[in-house]
């Protein structure tokens, strides 16, 4: 986009924030559902265990808004943040539940990706999508015809990248992202409790967001390519 929004980029930027809504907002319900069941209603009482989207813009109005049109303002895709409240002492005394709970998000991601994958393949088995032309984050397939199924094969695409992207990056075993929590899994409460108190630092959080965005592409690129192969079996890129 280079800074210009064109009015022909409007719908594209409909399409893409439609997908971030969904895919962020599942993202958070399920770490609000996951404490809910495992004995942290923290969550639930503000109103987040929920796929509607209000709640959880007006907890994080930069990181739902702002911040998503912004990037895709100068980008041309789109990124953002969202959170959902936990009961700290909740944590640190059943760490194996906060551990389940931090990676309930990402994996309801990479869940969305897999469906979008599985609908890319479906409709490349009965000639509706092809291989693109030129593969790109959020071009991940095109229909062989326009009309409706061109507006889907966008969709899907965009799905498909948003979530893998997603569910791959809150992996990260470094704080704040999700994969720091979930190493809460492996230790006792005494280990767990003194982890997370490491992770919940705000310094070390700022050198893990760093050191996220400065490797990502070494870990994402590879998992890209697999799943390219999948989808589109003896086509390289």
């Amino acid at each position: 986009m280079n800074g210009v929004l064109d009015i022909q980029d409007i719908p594209k930027m409909l399409e893409w924030y439609l997908a971030f809504l969904f895919s962020t907002t599942l993202h958070e319900a399920a770490h609000a559902w996951t404490a809910w069941k495992l004995g942290d209603d923290t969550a639930r009482r503000g109103g987040q265990v929920t796929l509607d989207p209000r709640p959880h813009i007006r907890r994080e109005p930069i990181g739902m808004v702002v911040v998503p049109l912004a990037s895709f303002w100068f980008g041309g895709w789109m990124i953002g943040w969202a959170s959902a409240p936990f009961n700290a002492y909740w944590a640190v005394q059943y760490p194996r539940r906060a551990g389940l709970m931090a990676i309930a998000g990402p994996l309801s991601n990479l869940c969305l990706a897999l469906l979008a994958g599985l609908a890319i393949v479906a409709g490349v088995a009965i000639h509706l999508f092809q291989a693109p032309a030129v593969l790109q984050f959020g071009h991940m397939t095109e229909a062989l015809n326009g009309g409706w199924a061109e507006i889907l094969a966008s969709v899907l695409s965009i799905l498909l990248s948003l979530n893998l992207l997603l569910g791959i990056f809150n992996l990260l075993p470094l704080p704040p992202l999700d994969g720091a929590s979930m190493l809460l899994l492996f230790f006792n409460r005494q280990t767990a409790a003194k982890i997370f108190g490491v992770i919940r630092h705000q310094t070390v959080q700022f050198f893990g967001i760093y050191f996220a965005w400065k490797w990502f592409g070494y870990v994402f690129r590879p998992v890209q390519r697999l799943v390219t192969h999948l989808l589109y079996p003896g086509v390289f890129y």
